[in-house]
């Protein structure tokens, strides 16, 4: 590995840097995003049968804001129980801007590092052909530098594209993946608020 990285000269740290940042990200996301701890199942019926027994209580709204971001969009609605629907609503999708920039969370790092990656690699290349030539002088070519420039070149070309790929294919992943989250979430609250207007709604027609 050190001779590898000898071998592609100094612009590869900036490309090891960055692969750093990347697999950082990505393992951090894989973690976060999973759907066990976005949408805890059971977690709305709970809510809907704690709502339906009586006044939620300030603490528990709290507790269940801090669960999970469906907790905090459900909390969201229970503290807006008391008001009429519009603004219930209304604090439920705030709730969910909310939880949506949760989940959005260093996904832009992850595409930087997915832009950047080749054009690093290229910087690389430059650097490995601009010593390539300067190998040339009036007495011939030195063959170590004219060596070491195709190997910087070659080198950081490969290496840009081997940390750009990946880094784009998990950044359109999660970015799938978290449309998919916010849906399904989205869904869930809608749920909550109309078992919690129902009542009222069934008291106007009467």
């Amino acid at each position: 590995m050190l001779s590898l990285i000898q071998a592609a000269g100094w612009p590869i740290w900036f490309l090891l840097a960055a692969s750093v940042v990347a697999v950082t990200v990505i393992v951090e996301r894989i973690l976060y995003l999973r759907a066990s701890r976005v949408l805890p199942p059971g977690l709305l019926n709970e809510v809907i049968a704690a709502a339906r027994a009586g006044p939620v209580s300030a603490a528990h709204v709290e507790q269940l804001e801090r669960h999970s971001p469906l907790g905090t969009v459900l909390a969201a609605a229970l503290r807006a129980a008391d008001t009429p629907r519009e603004r219930m609503l209304q604090s439920v999708e705030e709730a969910g801007r909310a939880a949506s920039l949760q989940l959005e969370r260093y996904l832009t790092t992850l595409g930087t590092v997915a832009t950047l990656a080749p054009l690093m690699g290229l910087f690389g290349t430059v650097v490995g052909m601009i010593e390539l030539f300067g190998a040339q002088d009036a007495a011939g070519a030195d063959p170590l530098r004219v060596a070491h420039g195709i190997s910087v070149a070659l080198y950081n070309t490969a290496f840009g594209l081997a940390v750009a790929m990946p880094a784009l294919l998990f950044h359109r992943h999660f970015q799938a993946l978290i449309d998919r989250l916010l849906l399904q979430m989205e869904q869930q609250a809608m749920q909550l608020v109309n078992a919690l207007t129902a009542p009222l709604a069934t008291h106007e027609v009467s």
